[in-house]
């Protein structure tokens, strides 16, 4: 029986993956780089900003100055005051949803409390929030989930999670859970523990579907 769904964040519970890479596209044109946010979106989602700052800069042979992360962090708050909303169907979904609820996210924790509190989602989760940044366990690394079901006393069978990206599927399929993976791309994971979805209004059926599976 599944007591328990664990979310991503970002581009999962709420539609904020554009804005960070809009901040992204906006900090390097000061570099003189151009880049382009649905593609940045695309590519990276779901990975550790250090490393994709990094491999941006090799990309384009550019150095970014020290305060540069900082910036970063600043201008994505200051576009989450201005445009954040929750991912479609979200708040229906976690209105309708009869279990225990945690957020399992590799962003910050500041920006998880941000981001939750502009949706209207806080009081879902409480302060059950596992960030990478508190752990250093970031996604795709399983160790995150792992860290987390330890803390909730759960184990995989007890949970479903809910990813929007490859790098947290791995992460969520590498330490046993049975995964809802928010395809919005059309992508192919060849993993028996992957449920690819379109909708949030299909996961009361996906998760229905489990528990009867379970019987």
């Amino acid at each position: 029986m599944i007591e328990w769904v664990l979310f991503d964040n970002d581009g999962t519970l709420v539609d904020s993956e554009i804005l960070c890479n809009q901040a992204i596209v906006e900090l390097f044109a000061g570099q003189a780089v151009t880049l382009d946010a649905h593609t940045l979106t695309r590519h990276y989602r779901g990975g550790k900003m250090s490393e994709i700052l990094a491999t941006l800069a090799r990309e384009h042979q550019i150095s970014l100055p020290p305060a540069f992360m900082d910036d970063y962090r600043q201008r994505v708050a200051q576009l989450f005051e201005q445009h954040l909303q929750p991912v479609s169907g979200i708040p229906e979904l976690l209105d309708a949803l009869q279990v225990n609820m945690a957020v399992v996210s590799n962003g910050p924790l500041a920006k998880i409390r941000q981001a939750l509190l502009l949706c209207g989602l806080a009081h879902h989760f409480d302060n059950r929030l596992y960030s990478a940044f508190e752990l250093n366990q970031h996604k795709p690394d399983p160790a995150l989930y792992l860290t987390a079901m330890a803390d909730l006393n759960i184990c995989a069978h007890q949970c479903v999670a809910i990813e929007d990206s490859p790098s947290g599927v791995a992460s969520a399929t590498g330490a046993g859970i049975t995964t809802l993976f928010y395809n919005q791309y059309n992508e192919t994971l060849n993993n028996d523990k992957v449920i690819p979805f379109t909708s949030m209004q299909q996961v009361p059926d996906i998760l229905a579907r489990l528990n009867a599976q379970s019987r």
